[in-house]
């Protein structure tokens, strides 16, 4: 039986990361830097920012000789907070969903501490979940390490083996399993594509949930 859900936020319970990947993308064409958004999302999305601006500095110096400018984390951060101030919503249906599970219940993000109680205040999520809301910056290392899982349920006081983490990235759901976890892969943002679920499956997902409304199918049958 099933103890405790553990949800990362970022395009699971708030729209986000088809935010971030429009401002990422075009911020990092900008200094010369293209990517194909799918590769994008494998490589990067989950990460906490430190090591994602640390590899794509890694990046710009791999094939432009330097790296980005110092300025681009702040850059980056001031057009990624315009884009959650003026269109930000929750993933259809995660409000009403999460607030009717009534086994204990977190949010584990790599996002940073205010911009995680901001996005969570923002679509009406963080009474549901607070005081058990947990940023990266609560951990020495980010997704895809265990740790801030690991975490989670130490607050939660919930056996890692008895934790379902629900997740949208390769990085998380390598992190879930890396934490000894059932891990579900979410495909309902609106930055999935018709290769996610496969992706997800392929880095350990157990199953793959379509959209929230298949989250309470899946999770009653599951409890059975």
């Amino acid at each position: 039986m099933y103890a405790a859900l553990i949800f990362d936020c970022d395009g699971v319970l708030v729209d986000s990361e088809v935010l971030a990947l429009e401002v990422e993308l075009a911020a990092l064409a900008e200094h010369g830097l293209i990517y194909e958004s799918g590769d994008f999302m494998r490589r990067f999305m989950g990460m906490p920012d430190p090591a994602f601006f640390a590899a794509l500095c890694a990046d710009s110096v791999d094939r432009r000789g330097k790296p980005l400018p110092a300025n681009f984390p702040q850059l980056h951060a001031d057009r990624y907070s315009a884009a959650l101030r003026e269109r930000l919503t929750e993933v259809a249906g995660a409000a009403r969903t999460v607030s009717e599970c009534t086994i204990k219940k977190a949010v584990a993000s790599s996002s940073k501490t205010a911009m995680l109680r901001f996005k969570l205040e923002k679509v009406g999520l963080w009474e549901t979940f607070a005081p058990h809301v947990y940023s990266g910056d609560l951990v020495e290392r980010g997704k895809p390490a265990p740790d801030l899982f690991l975490y989670a349920a130490r607050e939660l006081e919930a056996k890692p083996s008895n934790c379902v983490v629900i997740e949208d990235s390769v990085n998380g759901v390598l992190a879930g399993r890396a934490a000894g976890m059932t891990v579900w892969g979410f495909v309902g943002g609106g930055h999935c594509s018709e290769t996610s679920g496969a992706e997800l499956r392929a880095a350990g997902a157990e199953r793959i949930i379509r959209d929230w409304a298949d989250f309470k199918v899946t999770f009653a049958q599951a409890r059975l």
